[in-house]
């Protein structure tokens, strides 16, 4: 059974991870949660950021303090999420028409629960987030656990009863969920036996059962990972990515521009030593999506 091919373009920064590609206002953004030890970082605190990606420039600064970031984009506002610490219970809004003036606000709280990565997509007659969550441990069974909340206006949301989840039997993190054709696709973290962690694709269509691509993974580490792609990087950075420990092709996102699919993710020892990595399928999300589920 032919898999679809996904093209790894290479490296495009270091210390980087949770990183979003959208479409806003016609151009081919990468939201982006910088780190405090981000290499490019000075403020001494984390934030979030857009970069055009046709010319590498950032937007300024916004959300200090902010981790785990994810983002969404509808019409003429873009809308980002994200929690003040790892494992927070309170879920952080940011929205804006210009990328420069941003308004805060609440999404969601969760007294008692842990919450990580995120991600958001337009759903049956509403907008869904899939949230991961690590704690508490009589909840979300072993670490970590993907749930799920509804919102009408991006703004507020509501949980899903708990049986909306994905999946309390072993280690699925950094969710990210879109809907396409009835279905809801979401790609997560798996984690392999021994240390490799690979990003794997199921399928739903209520967000309780859960059908399991035969094609998974999607990718899995490679020497390609390690290919320098658009960006100058010093002698120290290079050899750095030529020796790293590569065994994760983590924290996948992806975007739908001008007829391909734009897909960005993590590799590296998923400890701390992490780059943040482009790749590419020449055809659409529709296409990639149904061909994980062929027949």
């Amino acid at each position: 059974m032919e898999r679809p091919e996904i093209r790894k373009v290479g490296t495009i920064d270091i210390d980087l991870v949770e990183t979003t590609p959208l479409v806003f206002r016609e151009r081919l953004l990468r939201f982006e949660y910088v780190r405090e030890g981000y290499w490019g970082n000075g403020t001494g605190d984390s934030y979030f950021r857009f970069i055009d990606t046709e010319d590498d420039s950032p937007t300024p600064p916004f959300a200090p303090g902010c981790h785990l970031g994810s983002a969404y984009a509808e019409g003429d506002r873009a809308y980002t999420y994200g929690v003040d610490l790892w494992g927070e219970s309170v879920i952080r809004v940011f929205s804006s028409r210009d990328l420069e003036e941003w308004e805060a606000g609440t999404a969601l709280e969760l007294p008692g629960r842990g919450i990580y990565n995120t991600s958001v997509c337009r759903g049956d007659g509403r907008y869904i987030m899939a949230i991961e969550l690590g704690e508490p441990e009589e909840l979300v069974g072993r670490r970590f656990t993907i749930f799920f909340a509804e919102s009408q206006d991006l703004l507020a949301w509501k949980m899903l009863p708990q049986e909306h989840a994905y999946s309390r039997d072993r280690y699925t993190a950094c969710p990210t969920i879109r809907f396409l054709g009835g279905h809801y696709y979401m790609i997560y973290l798996e984690q392999m036996p021994g240390t490799t962690y690979q990003p794997h694709m199921v399928r739903s269509r209520d967000l309780r059962s859960w059908e399991e691509s035969t094609l998974n993974p999607l990718m899995a580490p490679s020497d390609d990972d390690r290919k320098i792609a658009k960006r100058f990087f010093s002698p120290e950075q290079r050899e750095l990515v030529a020796k790293a420990v590569n065994l994760n092709n983590s924290d996948v996102d992806l975007c739908e521009h001008q007829g391909r699919t734009v897909i960005n993710y993590s590799w590296g020892n998923q400890h701390g030593t992490e780059f943040l990595a482009e790749a590419v399928f020449e055809g659409g999300l529709e296409e990639l999506f149904n061909g994980f589920f062929p027949g």
